[in-house]
């Protein structure tokens, strides 16, 4: 009999390449599978499973990972408040990890003597895909034929043309991935470290231009209602925002970052879903938490993003740091209103059960109600007590 091999599946020329290879070439039965974070209708899907019935897999799968994929990775992500470098919501990083996670699932499942993907040997994608099957599957062999042959495009193309594979794989000006948490745009212009993508490079083209204002409603520190509207999930939730928001063209940038292998890179990125719920989330926080939560958060998220991003998800200490952030959201909850405009947005402010600038408590600059002057006075000699001893000893 024939061994089984489990090969992430796109349907682009990389993956259809190895559907062949490892059928033809190597003679193991081929599943094909498609982990769908999101980037995906249900016409692309049905056109990729053809796709790869036409290719001859002896079986293809679609696994729907939108919600596990929120449940398992965004929603920490947006308690905190990850921005790689400042800039990037992880749009592909976690995603990666996701599909990484379930194709290593369903390796286990069918049984599968191999697991295979059509990564080349440049990017950040081939360590996050042999690392978690290497954790999850270790007994499931890895093969890589795009990376491991060190093909260019036109021997790819040559050798499907062989097979009688006549797909259309002409070459797109930019490189397109989306998902539910954000869409990255790869091109000549990012390939340097000068130069923007053109208007004609980004998948949604802004077509508003009036303001809007939105507002978000957080449950514990998840995106529960926009406008009113309650949602039954917070991906639906997310959805939402992106249709609302994406056409002003807010969220649009480009990320420079240290890949995994040791190198710079570039990207452009739109997500302006993401960038709207990180920032309105954030701002509630600074309303509803102490500043030393606000500190401590800061801290492991740090470490938290850069670890998802590096592919070690199943890191147990992402467990643990889960589990303070989650911790950290019980008073999270009440209404962000935010201003909707052509490339930008603002913060015009919350309201919240939990806002730590009651009133009643006093106005910043202008008036306290929980001390008096006096109690100032001693609370400032005793506060700087020790840095004023170490400068009349040293002095």
């Amino acid at each position: 009999m024939k061994k089984k091999v489990v090969l992430a599946f796109s349907g682009g020329l990389d993956t259809s390449y190895c559907a062949i290879y490892l059928s033809k070439d190597l003679n193991l039965e081929v599943h094909s599978v498609i982990v769908d974070t999101g980037g995906f209708t249900k016409e692309e899907l049905e056109h990729i499973e053809k796709r790869a019935y036409a290719l001859g897999v002896a079986s293809h799968h679609a696994v729907d990972a939108v919600k596990g994929y929120y449940e398992s990775a965004i929603r920490y992500l947006i308690y905190g408040n990850v921005l790689k470098n400042n800039t990037y919501p992880l749009s592909v990083s976690a995603e990666r990890v996701t599909q990484a996670t379930a194709i290593a699932e369903y390796a286990k499942q069918i049984g599968a003597d191999y697991v295979a993907h059509g990564s080349t040997g440049a990017g950040n994608d081939q360590v996050r895909f042999d690392m978690i099957f290497n954790i999850l599957c270790p007994q499931v062999g890895i093969i890589t034929p795009i990376r491991d042959l060190k093909l260019s495009r036109e021997a790819e193309i040559e050798y499907l043309k062989s097979h009688g594979v006549e797909f259309n794989f002409e070459k797109a000006a930019y490189s397109i991935n989306k998902g539910i948490w954000g869409t990255s745009v790869g091109g000549k212009e990012t390939l340097k470290s000068k130069g923007v993508l053109p208007e004609e490079a980004w998948p949604t083209q802004v077509t508003k231009s009036d303001a809007e204002e939105v507002v978000l409603e957080f449950d514990k520190g998840e995106l529960v209602g926009i406008n009113d509207k309650k949602f039954d999930h917070p991906t639906d939730a997310i959805k939402e925002l992106q249709t609302l928001a994406g056409p002003f063209g807010i969220g649009r940038d480009v990320h420079v970052g240290d890949t995994i292998i040791g190198i710079k890179g570039r990207v452009g990125f739109e997500a302006a879903a993401p960038m709207v719920i990180l920032k309105a989330h954030h701002a509630l926080e600074k309303h509803t938490l102490t500043k030393w939560q606000l500190s401590w958060k800061d801290q492991l998220a740090n470490f938290y993003g850069t670890w998802m991003h590096e592919g070690q998800f199943h890191d147990p200490v992402m467990r643990n740091m889960e589990a303070f952030l989650t911790d950290s959201q019980k008073t999270v909850s009440g209404k962000v209103f935010v201003q909707l405009q052509p490339y930008r947005f603002q913060i015009i402010g919350i309201e919240s059960a939990h806002d730590l600038m009651a009133s009643k408590f006093g106005s910043y600059g202008e008036m306290n109600e929980g001390y008096t002057g006096e109690d100032v006075k001693g609370f400032s000699k005793i506060f700087g007590n020790q840095v004023k001893i170490f400068h009349n000893v040293n002095s």
